[in-house]
């Protein structure tokens, strides 16, 4: 969309739009502000959230403000100015210079003062805005703590921000009976309690706290007005070094805390927090990933094996043309990049989908399958039991003379898979034409921040999902810490993860990485339960190790 502008004859001004990133979830971001960001040239976003909504943007968005506090930009500086200052004066210069502007701010703009002061000046200017709301953090972070702030006799709900809050404010607040949501700082906490007990609420009303909400570093508390700031030394939380960061408190006699063991819907997921290294690259994890989250995993994804061209491609060029001439009855793929390997190939000789007419298709499994949909093949053949070799072997009809015209396979793999699948299809009648249609080699090492997580305990899982990720990455990260818990997606992987010195902790029921994910959810619930029994405190697998508990002490 172009810029706008006013009266015929004036100058062209952008466009600003004023976004609510929530409370910080990337998930809670709406639809409408998803768009926004697509469209924006330019995007000014307050740290907080610059990583939630950075993601949405179009390859190549101007970051000003990011720059700015780098020292690094260029074009509008104003190196003195206070942070809102010169958020404002970015905004200012680039819907001056007819950008479209995206001004992200944590929680709802319309709660943003800063924001207000922001359309202001844009309205004084005559350059258009528009505002997409977004969730507050006051109503977002209760609901993912676990706190309803209304009863069914419909308790009033006050909204007290104690940074700014007034004598009077405090009175009228502690004067009244009902829900009291309190925006303060974590080292601030003991004293907006002490404010509302002078104001005259009762020491023992009950009260939750909440740091981080909405992410998978969410914490809560809960204790009265009377006893929050004996809860907090005894957990040993300490203020951020920056002066604390911003919490959520909820006070009221029906404000539900009472009932937060029943409610407390997100930090009770079964891997809450939990960091899980995931040794595939990001195109490989991004389903895997994505279920993790859906668990409350923070997933880190790191490559074990980087993929190359066979060394000698004259066989697979050979095999692209003879699939063309009617050489094969059945192709088989074994592996998303086999799947690859061939597109890349097709797309150099300027063929598509259409090439694979009156060929059979088979994949071994459903995210095989679904690379294939995408390039525009259906396969005919899917495993209906195990998504392995051994799988599809299963379900593979033998060569019949007098149904199958031609009894040749085109099998194009990894360079080191295994003969499994060759061998069976030989015994089944057919003639196979074993290709190598990539190689597969060890990836380079992972920063040296995340070998340290590796070796010292940092992440609280790791899921092997072959031999070969287990070997490569104790070969360029080293081997992973006692406490973290090791789940492999079957007995073959299990027995190198063995070999290598690991306690295999789960195995998938079945070799697919999405059982392997659901396995590790099923093992960390089965944790969780036993922790509550006996109970102890819920706690990850990394914050048993030496030191974790003092760290984890540190501000969340």
């Amino acid at each position: 969309m172009s810029p706008t502008s006013n009266l015929p004859g004036l100058p062209a001004h952008g466009h600003v739009t004023f976004l609510g990133a929530g409370p910080g979830d990337p998930g809670l971001l709406t639809l409408r502000a998803v768009e926004a960001l697509a469209r924006a040239d330019v995007l000014i976003a307050e740290p907080d959230v610059l990583d939630v909504v950075r993601v949405h943007a179009r390859g190549g968005v101007d970051t000003p403000l990011r720059q700015q506090a780098d020292g690094t930009s260029e074009g509008a500086q104003v190196p003195s100015a206070a942070p809102a200052e010169a958020a404002a004066n970015l905004v200012m210069a680039a819907a001056r210079g007819g950008k479209r502007v995206v001004r992200a701010v944590t929680g709802d703009p319309g709660l943003d003062t800063d924001a207000a002061d922001e359309m202001l000046a844009c309205a004084a200017e005559g350059i258009p805005f528009e505002v997409v709301p977004g969730i507050a953090t006051a109503v977002g972070v209760p609901a993912y703590a676990g706190v309803p702030l209304r009863d069914a006799q419909g308790t009033d709900v006050r909204f007290v921000d104690a940074r700014t809050a007034s004598d009077r404010c405090w009175s009228e607040v502690g004067a009244s009976d009902g829900t009291v949501v309190v925006s303060t700082a974590l080292d601030s906490v003991a004293a907006a309690a002490g404010e509302l007990v002078s104001a005259g609420r009762k020491p023992d009303t009950p009260m939750t706290v909440t740091v981080a909400g909405t992410t998978t570093r969410q914490r809560t508390w809960t204790a009265t007005l009377g006893t929050i700031a004996q809860v907090l030394k005894q957990a040993k939380v300490l203020p951020s070094p920056d002066g604390g960061r911003p919490v959520i408190a909820v006070v009221g006699e029906r404000s539900a805390a009472a009932r937060r063991d029943q409610l407390s819907w997100f930090e009770s997921k079964p891997l809450f927090g939990w960091r899980v290294l995931v040794p595939r690259t990001k195109e490989q994890a991004a389903s895997l990933s994505d279920q993790l989250r859906s668990y409350g995993a923070v997933p880190h994804e790191v490559p074990t094996i980087a993929v190359e061209p066979p060394r000698t491609p004259q066989q697979m060029e050979r095999a692209v043309k003879g699939l063309v001439t009617g050489r094969y009855e059945w192709i088989a793929f074994t592996s998303v990049n086999a799947v690859k390997a061939v597109r890349e190939k097709f797309e150099e000789y300027g063929l598509d989908a259409r090439a694979f007419a009156g060929i059979k298709v088979a994949a071994v499994g459903e995210q095989t399958a679904a690379a294939l949909i995408a390039f525009g093949v259906k396969p005919d053949l899917v495993p209906s039991g195990e998504q392995s070799a051994a799988g599809l072997l299963e379900d593979w009809p033998p060569y019949d003379p007098v149904f199958d015209p031609i009894d040749r396979v085109f099998l194009p793999r990894a360079d080191i898979a295994t003969e499994t699948l060759v061998a069976g299809l030989i015994d089944l009648g057919w003639e196979v034409d074993d290709v190598t249609a990539y190689r597969t080699v060890r990836a380079s090492p992972p920063p040296a921040e995340t070998r340290e997580a590796i070796k010292g305990g940092g992440f609280d899982a790791v899921l092997f999902t072959s031999s070969s990720t287990v070997r490569n990455l104790v070969g360029i990260a080293g081997k992973p810490h006692n406490v973290t818990v090791i789940a492999c997606i079957g007995p073959a992987t299990a027995k190198t993860a063995e070999e290598h010195g690991l306690r295999v902790d789960v195995m998938a029921p079945e070799p697919s990485v999405h059982k392997l994910a659901a396995a590790l959810a099923e093992f960390g619930a089965r944790r969780r339960v036993a922790a509550l029994e006996a109970g102890d405190p819920v706690t990850r697998p990394s914050e048993r190790r030496p030191g974790a508990r003092r760290r984890r002490a540190a501000a969340p």
